[in-house]
């Protein structure tokens, strides 16, 4: 699941963010209202927290924008200021939450799921992503292949769960980097390839159909093929 993050207080912004990447989310950190709004405006996010004293805008009027603009996302506030009234306000103009700085770690993942499960609470108590016979359980981080439980750790289900979602896709080895691993691939160095190594070793090394693919020059797919066309070159495991 895609956080967005609009924190001008780069420390806490990297606390945060630092967090929740280890919790399994993906986090777009931006520092300025702005760029918030951009992202906010033009991708799909899970949940958003909002500062709301930034340096340029309000927290306040992007979100009052964005909901007049249709949108529904969850949003959880974040501010310094604990007066009712602003929370009042908050709460008014479109957000569903409301955290006062400073605030345990604990309580903002909790704060979160809540948002999750009263956003769609069907959705998110049974979140299923399947292919073939691999299935995901995103609400209680679960994968099983057939009947036989799969454990990952937490970035291992990021991949995972990034590749179920653009099934079927060839996904540069840049894109993945960026998205799960929030990072800029020209200064990486073989970090997805071993990741995806890893990965095939717990999904696809006990099963004759494989599911993750090597498109060489390319990059990687997710994809239930028959047998007769995993043999050909597309099906190349040897990373």
């Amino acid at each position: 699941m895609k956080i967005l993050l609009v924190e001008d207080e780069l420390k806490l912004g990297e606390y945060i963010k630092k967090g929740l990447t280890e919790a399994g989310f993906i986090v777009d950190h931006h520092i300025t209202g702005l760029d918030g709004y951009h992202a906010l405006m033009t991708e799909e996010f899970s949940v958003i927290l909002m500062d709301v004293m930034l340096p340029d805008v309000s927290g306040f009027e992007l979100v009052r924008n964005y909901r007049a603009a249709g949108k529904r996302t969850p949003v959880l506030f974040l501010t310094a200021k604990d007066g009712l009234s602003d929370k009042i306000k908050g709460i008014e103009i479109g957000g569903d939450d409301y955290l006062t700085k400073p605030f345990a770690f604990a309580e903002l993942i909790v704060r979160i799921k809540s948002l999750l499960r009263r956003a769609n609470q069907s959705d998110y108590q049974s979140t299923i992503m399947q292919i073939a016979d691999l299935k995901m359980d995103i609400a209680k981080r679960t994968v099983h292949r057939k009947d036989r439980a799969i454990k990952l750790t937490a970035k291992e289900f990021s991949l995972l769960q990034f590749l179920l979602d653009r099934r079927g896709e060839v996904l540069p080895r840049s894109v993945i980097a960026s998205q799960v691993w929030d990072m800029n691939f020209e200064n990486d160095t073989n970090v997805i390839d071993v990741a995806i190594r890893r990965l095939r070793i717990k999904i696809d090394d006990e099963h004759e159909a494989k599911l993750i693919h090597t498109v060489r020059g390319m990059g990687y797919r997710l994809e239930a093929l028959a047998t007769e066309v995993q043999s050909g070159a597309d099906g190349d495991y040897s990373k």
